[in-house]
């Protein structure tokens, strides 16, 4: 069959993404920037909070844009799960496009069925807090990561 059937992430579930974020960024005291990207890494939403720093924009989009594209959450990890040491981890940034991959943690696929359909990232916090901003927002609309 030449054409297949896509999922894809609504506007609607990407705000309510969005607000999941924001949320459990207030309960942390923390002004984070959160970035939703679509499945082709596209930006659908994108808000710094009040106070966010604003390196965390461009921080928060790779990393939504790293998840979607390798399907899988960002880490210090590689393709094949080794661990990967400072200069693997920029030379693999480097080769990729430094807005396309990264090694920091807050990033996560948005899967939907086995589908990824975008992904989130999330800035502004340490990495745990990143990592628990995002999970939430993907729970907030029952996806998977």
């Amino acid at each position: 069959m030449p054409f297949s059937n896509t999922k894809k992430l609504s506007g609607k579930g990407a705000r309510t993404m969005l607000e999941a974020a924001i949320s459990k960024s207030e309960e942390f005291g923390i002004a984070t920037t959160i970035a939703i990207v679509d499945a082709g890494g596209h930006l659908l939403n994108l808000e710094r909070m009040e106070g966010g720093r604003f390196h965390t924009v461009h921080s928060s989009t790779t990393k939504a844009v790293s998840a979607a594209s390798n399907k899988r959450p960002t880490t210090t990890k590689g393709a094949q799960g080794q661990d990967l040491d400072t200069l693997h981890a920029i030379g693999l940034s480097l080769a990729a496009g430094t807005g396309r991959w990264t090694a920091m943690e807050g990033g996560y696929p948005i899967m939907l069925d086995g589908d990824c359909i975008g992904g989130i990232g999330v800035s502004g916090g340490d990495w745990e807090q990143d990592d628990l901003i995002a999970r939430a927002a993907i729970e907030s609309i029952g996806a998977e990561m």
